[in-house]
């Protein structure tokens, strides 16, 4: 068993690892160029693994959300930035900035990052990006009036409880991250930059 740099924990080689996760693997590979180390990292529990990525896509990646994807990312590098977790920042700046190549839109991506009350963003950004940031550090504390801001906003009951759920994905994620020293690959430092 090896350790890699990318985790303190032993990170499987593909032959080790069932014929399922090789093949997202190899997807991985084909899209990116690479394999992202969270998904090498957390191989080391196939199951639990692809249970864990199936619900990440859900949430992330499907087109049929009324949370932008846009939207999405912001809340991720919100809760990730509170939480200080390297291997989310780097990946969903990324993220974030290949929606929009535009500079003012990577400046911004950069400005999440640090601190996201000083961004560019909407009114429902910003609600949306309040609700994660609480649920973050003050969940204990949260009330019904919590939701007021969103629904002045016009997100749904619905839409609230994705967004609740994109920002429990994050704070989950990221402390797996940072209590197994998740590093994260060094080609999402510079991509979309």
């Amino acid at each position: 068993m090896t350790k890699t740099e990318s985790s303190y924990l032993h990170t499987p080689a593909d032959s080790e690892l069932p014929e399922d996760v090789q093949a997202m693997f190899a997807a991985a590979r084909e899209q990116a160029g690479f394999v992202p180390n969270v998904m090498r990292n957390f191989a080391l529990t196939p199951e639990h693994f692809v249970k864990w990525f199936e619900y990440y896509n859900f949430l992330q990646k499907r087109d049929d959300s009324t949370l932008t994807r846009k939207e999405r990312e912001m809340v991720a590098l919100v809760v990730s930035a509170e939480n200080s977790c390297e291997y989310c920042l780097a990946t969903h700046s990324a993220f974030l900035r290949a929606l929009d190549d535009s500079e003012e839109a990577k400046i911004n991506a950069d400005i999440l990052i640090h601190n996201y009350r000083r961004a560019a963003l909407t009114e429902r950004e910003r609600a949306m990006c309040d609700f994660a940031m609480k649920m973050t550090v003050a969940t204990q504390e949260m009330t019904e009036g919590d939701l007021q801001p969103l629904r002045e906003v016009g997100l749904t009951d619905a839409e609230i409880s994705e967004l609740a759920q994109v920002a429990a994905m994050f704070n989950f994620t990221n402390r797996l991250a940072n209590a197994l020293g998740w590093k994260p690959n060094t080609q999402y430092y510079g991509m979309h930059r």
